[in-house]
């Protein structure tokens, strides 16, 4: 099949869901392919998250320290999570995020972009935020931290070395290098790049269906 520009569609012939978790499934589809043949495509269908860029008034950013099993190793990365609340809107679930492991909160919240985060293996989109007018959560408000977070590690970082960080490999997550060049980019334009906090999220590329 054939869009009318020439374009192959890529038609999901069958799905066969392998694994199902609360985060993520493992799915395979047999997928048409130009030429007529099919194909299968295992991937992971993932529930999506929301990333922050905070930036302080000092230029800062805040950089949270965490270790990632997959990769046996600790990383820095923005704070970032799930979006896991049931009915809960990306801006507020980045803005508790950060309240969660950053003890922040944000009197002004911008989309700074939209990252597939490994395409080649996965649906999930991140949408990374940047988060201006910082506060401090209350000592008594503060979100107890468990497992992995309960050993994570803050730090404010000028975000011009936060980006030499990424050139030297210190920051290596995906999330992490992409909102850094972002906000990097779009302070050098006096942050006209920025979209409102209520931005729709890109849609399905052509072939898509």
């Amino acid at each position: 099949m054939s869009t009318p520009d020439g374009g192959h569609v890529f038609e999901v012939r069958s799905s066969v869901e392998r694994f199902d978790g609360p985060v993520f499934s493992v799915v395979t589809d047999e997928v048409t392919m130009p030429g007529g043949g099919v194909a299968a495509r295992d991937y992971v269908r993932h529930v999506g998250a929301v990333g922050v860029v905070a930036l302080d008034a000092d230029g800062r950013v805040v950089l949270v320290e965490q270790y990632r099993h997959p990769v046996r190793q600790r990383l820095w990365e923005l704070p970032a999570g799930l979006i896991d609340v049931r009915g809960e809107g990306l801006p507020e679930a980045a803005l508790r995020e950060l309240a969660e492991e950053a003890d922040l909160r944000a009197g002004r919240i911008d989309v700074l972009a939209d990252l597939h985060t490994s395409p080649g293996c996965s649906n999930e989109m991140i949408r990374v935020f940047l988060a201006r007018d910082l506060t401090p959560v209350p000592d008594g408000e503060r979100h107890e931290r468990h497992g992995e977070e309960a050993t994570m590690r803050v730090a404010r970082v000028d975000l011009d070395e936060a980006v030499a960080m990424v050139f030297t490999g210190a920051v290596t997550n995906a999330a992490a290098v992409g909102g850094l060049l972002a906000a990097a980019r779009a302070r050098d334009a006096g942050w006209a790049p920025l979209r409102p906090a209520d931005a729709p999220l890109p849609t399905a590329g052509a072939g898509e269906r």
